[in-house]
């Protein structure tokens, strides 16, 4: 099995490191409002959990777009900000091009999953974009062979392995049903995307040499 080796004039170049910095920028960024809305929502207590899903609920629809905003409480919040923010740069860096679907699917699939098919109660929290991201780059990685995608997959794999046990349903007021579509939307999504943001790879003499003597009879 051979695997492509990104060509260093691509990701050593100062275009592939400003656009890094531009996406650590941009998810920090998201990771700041979810922290300046949790602040509001202590200070003002505004209740903006009720905005969160409400499965079979007309109420609740609006759940679907604002859930991801709020959480329950800053423990919550504090376990989803360093995924997100990992996740959040690495998906907009190495998948510019799928971001663009990617990420409106896994912020708004879920919520609408959980408001069709999830047990009753209020579901709110970023946690489905921190599975639908993961799943995505992970599977993303491994089906391109790209040396870059696949150390990412791997540090994914290294600090947030323990997130699988996230889709099943052992964990008291924890909503796997969120976990569990968001993740299997990042899988089908990698599926449906392979085509995209494949970087350049570095070509040798050797098979430069190969292409010159291939039509020598």
């Amino acid at each position: 099995m051979q695997i492509p080796i990104s060509g260093r004039t691509y990701t050593g170049s100062d275009r592939a490191r400003a656009n890094f910095w531009l996406a650590a920028r941009i998810a920090l960024g998201f990771v700041a409002v979810l922290w300046l809305i949790q602040l509001l929502n202590w200070g003002l207590d505004p209740g903006l959990e009720d905005l969160g899903v409400r499965p079979r609920v007309w109420a609740g629809l609006p759940g679907i777009l604002f859930a991801p905003l709020v959480h329950d409480g800053y423990a919550h919040l504090i376990a989803n900000s360093l995924p997100l923010l990992v996740l959040g740069t690495a998906m907009l860096y190495l998948y510019p091009s799928s971001s663009r679907r990617v990420l409106p699917a896994v912020y708004l699939g879920p919520g609408a999953a959980v408001w069709l098919f999830a047990r009753g109660g209020i579901h709110v929290g970023a946690s489905g974009l921190v599975y639908g991201l993961a799943s995505y780059i992970f599977v993303a990685g491994l089906i391109r062979r790209d040396k870059r995608a696949i150390a990412t997959s791997l540090l994914v794999c290294f600090m947030y392995g323990a997130l699988v046990w996230g889709v099943l349903p052992i964990v008291p007021r924890v909503s796997w049903e969120t976990h569990l579509a968001a993740a299997l939307i990042g899988l089908a999504l990698a599926i449906m995307l392979r085509g995209l943001d494949v970087t350049p790879r570095n070509r040798y003499a050797w098979e430069d040499q190969e292409d010159d003597t291939a039509g020598v009879p």
